[in-house]
Order: structure tokens, then sequence, then C-alpha cells
């Protein structure tokens, strides 16, 4: 079993800390969050993908340009200017950002500039440790980073069209017409190495902080990348496109009872054939490289290990698609190889049939449980349901994709929902007490790890959501205030851990909370 003993954790991605500068981000915030973790019994923080995100695709970090690259948004300028990259004056600013919300396209617009700002002093100064720091990164991760910064450098110069719009000789990745466009655009291509080197940098540190703090990072991975992406370009014969570069069947996921016409994603699928001809040499590295950020890893979309929708391209619905088998049980085998046990998770949710679950069950993954999803009309058979859970699991109130607690039970929760939630729990409840009366089966279930959303732990109701899927509009933007968690909620988070048996005991006597 990958996770040792019974323990608990928090879901809150790095966007949505407290900072003056308009967006969560790896500076102090993040190391304060940290300490409140411990301080409340906490060993898991668990985090959305860290890849870029674009405003076109809605600032989702599950569609990204980059499935190795970093997100520069989540750079500190605090630090910057801590590691003499940055100085003071540089970092006040008459402009003031929204104090609970992310306003991507102002944040990217006024972090870039600091970043540019900050690569020109890099530059004129050539400082010898970080110079050298610089230099190692380039060489460690050489196998990604060259084609990522050369992929971002070229979308800018070709006013970020697609790259299958790209001139021919580019597109199709000619040695000399891209020797050429790298001697002129050289500076702007080693722009994108230093934002990556900054990503990583801090990164690193702030992962080294939490695990001395016995703090361990649940990361995410999404299963598919985006078509307009370094990865598709760089390596287009790994998925499935014409000559012309652009897809032949895309993703997505079938129609069921909460869509009539399915769910249409539109990112190209893998040939499967050519990778595996390859060793899956692109996935084995990509995994690998999130095994190196993360202490645990959660596979998103896990069914599509088993079997994916394709639907061919042109499709306006995902209703015309198929099943078609994938070999995620040969590239499982390979890094069972180098980790056993696996330090991985499955996104288990929504529509799973036998060969998922033989594959989870073949590799000894926990899966999801998800308490939002319990309280319908078979409560008795239901496997997200608290008697119902298995201990190799991991438990959630909710995940980013669902409302909150009380924002489920104010807006989207059926008489019978509370009245059986209500029954079950043995608890009259109302929309002031249904987060902590959630929480507390979370906590008590036998499952190893239970997860709790920030929002939750806070009250919060729909207007913190994270995320609605299948809309664009408003999303990833939520954001905590400052000290908006503190004190008061660590005592009770703590109380609430100590009870059910998810923190050092020796550490936490509960006679003495």
């Amino acid at each position: 079993m990958i996770i040792p003993k019974r323990s608990s954790g928090l879901l809150l991605h790095i966007t949505s800390l407290p900072s003056r500068f308009g967006i969560g981000d790896m500076g102090p915030e993040a190391y304060k969050f940290c300490d409140l973790l411990v301080e409340a019994g906490q060993r898991y923080w668990q985090i959305l993908p860290l890849n870029p995100t674009e405003h076109e695709y809605g600032n989702s970090p599950y569609s990204s340009h980059s499935a190795f690259a970093g997100n520069p948004l989540l750079i500190s300028p605090e630090l910057l200017q801590q590691d003499g990259l940055l100085q003071t004056k540089d970092l006040e600013t008459d402009q003031s950002f929204p104090e609970d919300r992310v306003d991507f396209k102002a944040v990217a617009k006024y972090k870039i500039a600091l970043l540019k700002k900050s690569y020109a002093f890099f530059k004129s100064e050539l400082p010898d440790v970080i110079w050298k720091d610089f230099t190692q990164f380039q060489k460690t991760h050489r196998s990604w980073l060259d084609d990522f910064a050369r992929f971002s450098a070229y979308k800018a110069h070709f006013h970020h069209k697609s790259w299958v719009e790209w001139p021919q000789e580019i597109k199709y990745r000619e040695e000399g017409a891209m020797q050429e466009l790298d001697d002129e655009l050289s500076e702007k291509i080693e722009f994108e190495e230093y934002l990556q080197f900054l990503v990583y940098r801090q990164w690193q540190k702030l992962k080294n902080y939490c695990n001395q703090k016995g703090i361990i990072f649940l990361g995410d991975m999404p299963f598919y990348v985006s078509h307009d992406s370094a990865d598709v370009w760089a390596n287009p014969k790994y998925f499935k496109l014409d000559r012309d570069g652009n897809p032949t069947a895309v993703s997505g996921v079938p129609p069921d009872y909460f869509s009539e016409t399915g769910q249409l994603w539109g990112t190209p699928v893998y040939d499967w054939e050519v990778l595996q001809k390859h060793h899956f040499d692109w996935w084995i590295q990509r995994i690998e490289h999130n095994l190196q950020l993360f202490g645990l890893l959660r596979l998103d979309h896990f069914r599509a290990f088993s079997a994916y929708w394709e639907v061919p391209a042109g499709e306006e619905t995902a209703i015309k698609g198929n099943w078609v088998k994938s070999p995620g049980d040969e590239i499982l085998k390979i890094i069972k190889q180098k980790h056993h046990p696996m330090p991985i998770i499955a996104e288990d949710l929504g529509e799973i049939d036998q060969p998922v679950r033989d594959l989870i069950h073949k590799f000894d993954l926990p899966g999801m449980l998800v308490l939002l999803f319990a309280f319908g009309d078979d409560i008795s058979n239901n496997p997200y349901a608290p008697h119902n859970h298995k201990v190799n699991s991991i438990v959630y109130t909710g995940t980013h994709d669902n409302n909150t607690v009380r924002g489920w039970y104010e807006k989207q929760a059926s008489k019978e929902d509370k009245h059986r939630l209500s029954e079950y729990s043995n608890h009259k409840l109302n929309a002031d007490n249904v987060a902590d009366v959630m929480m507390h089966l979370a906590l008590g279930s036998v499952a190893q790890l239970a997860i709790l959303p920030v929002q939750d732990v806070l009250r919060l109701g729909a207007d913190a959501v994270m995320n609605v899927p299948s809309t664009i509009d408003k999303n990833w933007e939520w954001r905590l205030k400052d000290k908006q968690f503190a004190q008061q909620q660590v005592k009770h988070l703590l109380e609430m851990t100590a009870i059910y048996g998810r923190c050092d005991t020796e550490k936490t006597s509960i006679n003495n909370l």
C-alpha cells in the first residue's frame, strides 16, 4: 500500500493561495500554508497540474501547451527579490488585483513584464552561482526544454498561430530552417528557458521545505495533451494526425446520464502502435518527470489506461465515437519496475467497467471515493457511501470539479438526498453544519487517506467552486483571502483529524486539544 498509515490532507491549488500579485504563487504564502498543514495534523497537500495555462482554453491547468513545463505565473516575485534577481522597487506597484479571484489576463500582463525585467538583470549581472544552476538546469532538462522553449518563442514570432499554420519548413522541423530561426530568436528562446529554470528552482525549494516538515505533495497529471502544444509539434508520430498535422481522431467521453451527447474534448488521441515500437518512451518520461515533482501522483482520466473514447475529427458531438483499447497495462508494468509500490493514484470516477477495475486491482492502486456522490437512491450499495469504502482508497468530500458541500446542499441536493444524508449521519442538517458533517464522514472512513478541499473546511458555498466541467467562464479563479484559513480552522481540523486517528498521536494527545 503506497499510503503507509492512516492520514489526511487538504486540496488547494497553488494559484488559490493569497498573494498581493493577483495569483497564488510559490512564495511566502505557500510556506505559511505548509506550516498550517503541519499544525493541523495533516500529511498531504493536493494540488492541480503545474503546467502552463492559456487564456484561450479557459486557463485550465488540464489544457496546456506542454506536458513538462511549469507555469511561469506561479513564480514568486518576492523569492526573486530574495535571490537578487529583482530589486525591492520592482515589486512596488500601483496596480491592484482582486483579492478573492484570479484575473488571469491582468496577472499575465503584469507578471511577464516583471519576469522580463528579472531576465534583463540576470543577463547583465550573470551572478555566478545562479548562472551555474541555470546551465545545469538546461542540461538536466534538455530532453523537453529545448523543444518547449523553441515552441514558445516560435509561436510568439508567428503571431500566436497554431503550429500547423507555421511555414512548412518549421512546421515539419527541417533542421536548417530551425537553426536559422533559433539564431534569430536566441534571446527569446533563452528567456523561455530562464522562466522554466525559475519555476523549477522555486518548486524544488518549496517541495524540500514541505518534505522536511513531513508534508507530501499529491500532484495531478492529465491523460491527454493539447494539439497546439510543444509535445505534439515535437512528436507528431505519437499522435493520430493527417499529413497536414491535424488530428484524424479526438478525445472525449460517450453520452451518459449527465449528457445526451457526451463530452467532446478535442485533444488528439495517441497512436499507440507507434508508441509501442518506441517502448512508450515519451509516456514513461512524462510519468517519471511527474514522479520527480510529487510524492504521490494522481493519473487523471485513469479509465483511458484501459480503453478510451475515440471520436472521428470533425464531429460536433461525442456521440459517434467508439471505445479503443489502450496499452496502460504495459506502461504501468514499466513504471512498476522502477517504483514498487507505485506512488500512483487512479482517478476512477464516472462510468468504470470491469477491465478498469481489474487494472487498478492488478497494480494495487488506490482509487477515489467522493462523498457528494454517496447519497442517491441506492445508498446501501453505493460504493461512495462510507460503509462500502475500502482501505486502499482516498476519500474526498468533493473534488475541484464538484460543488462545495455547502453549495451542493443549498443548490443541488434534492430533498431525498438531504434526508438520506441526515439519516445516515444521524444529524439534523442545515447549510451551516453540513460541511462539518461531511468532513466527519470522510475522516471517519476506513479509507487510508482523506482529502478535504479547503473550501469545505471553511464551509464556503457555491461561489467558491474551482471548476464547473463543460463550462469555460470563471473557472480556476477562486482564491483564499489573506488570513481566511487561520488558527480557528487549524484547531478545528486538528481536533477532527486526531479523533479519527489520522495524525501522529505521539505528538497530538486528544485530551490536550
